[in-house]
């Protein structure tokens, strides 16, 4: 999916909402098989509950990797189910080597499996990140996350001023382009979002840490949107406020009316 055709669902829904695709085992709720045959119902009940409202998927690889073959089996059944839809499609699989070996992991999730995007983590530096810059396809890269740990490297301060992150952020304003290249910046830091935003002003930012990590809607817009153009420019991320919303057999039904809930706060702050 191009730049332009995201822009569009976003504008024509008036939303913003990525659904993390996380699903746990040890929450799978009532009348789910607890092995990945139930993961992949899971999660295709779960996106046939909340498409009205998103205009993203994201599955988390490591929920399906950690299932072995019938993990990998069932996220494959999760992707084609995807690919029917005019959704956006993010692996999240944190993907961060180099040269031939990032080109097979290009190949293999964003080829073979189908993919839009795929997170990809920049410690090894370019050769990390541009391999997945495939036609009609885009790397999304850790920018400023919203853990603890992110104080260990990304907020350190080097020796011309700028910390660790603004470093990253500015070689991604160099390596890629705004139509091939977007950036993951955690909700809970709307300070630094903001921040974020007039050194990127350009690039579509992937935003979890809204629902359950805490962070609001309203806060996410107002310092992430895109300031000198038209559009919103951001993928706000809901994962476990939207599949756990129910351990009941009224699971999917609970999960679309906190879909619905995210997406009427969207429109509620929507840009005139």
């Amino acid at each position: 999916m191009t730049r332009n055709q995201l822009l569009a669902n976003i504008e024509v829904k008036q939303s913003l909402l990525c659904v993390g695709l996380d699903p746990d085992l040890k929450r799978m709720p009532q009348g789910l098989k607890g092995d990945a045959e139930g993961v992949a119902t899971f999660c295709k009940l779960i996106i046939d509950a909340t498409a009205d409202h998103a205009v993203a998927y994201k599955p988390n690889f490591a929920f399906f990797e950690a299932l072995g073959r019938h993990g990998w089996q069932a996220l494959d059944e999760v992707a084609k189910h995807l690919s029917s839809m005019d959704v956006f499609t993010i692996a999240d699989a944190k993907r961060g080597d180099i040269g031939n070996t990032a080109s097979q992991y290009a190949q293999g999730i964003l080829g073979e499996m189908g993919f839009d995007a795929i997170t990809v983590a920049p410690y090894m530096g370019k050769d990390s990140v541009t391999p997945f810059f495939m036609e009609g396809k885009w790397a999304i890269g850790l920018g400023l996350t919203s853990n603890a740990g992110a104080e260990d490297f990304q907020m350190q301060t080097m020796a011309d001023g700028r910390r660790l992150h603004e470093l990253v952020l500015d070689k991604y304003d160099e390596w890629g382009s705004p139509n091939q290249l977007m950036v993951v910046v955690g909700a809970t830091r709307t300070e630094a979002l903001a921040k974020v935003r007039a050194r990127l002003p350009e690039h579509i930012f992937l935003v979890p840490g809204v629902g359950a990590q805490g962070g609001t809607v309203q806060d996410v817009m107002s310092a992430g949107a895109f300031k000198d153009q038209r559009g919103v420019g951001l993928l706000i991320n809901a994962s476990r406020s939207i599949l756990y919303a129910s351990s009941g057999l009224d699971f999917a039904a609970a999960a679309a009316k906190e879909a619905s809930s995210l997406h009427a706060s969207m429109r509620q702050y929507w840009p005139a």
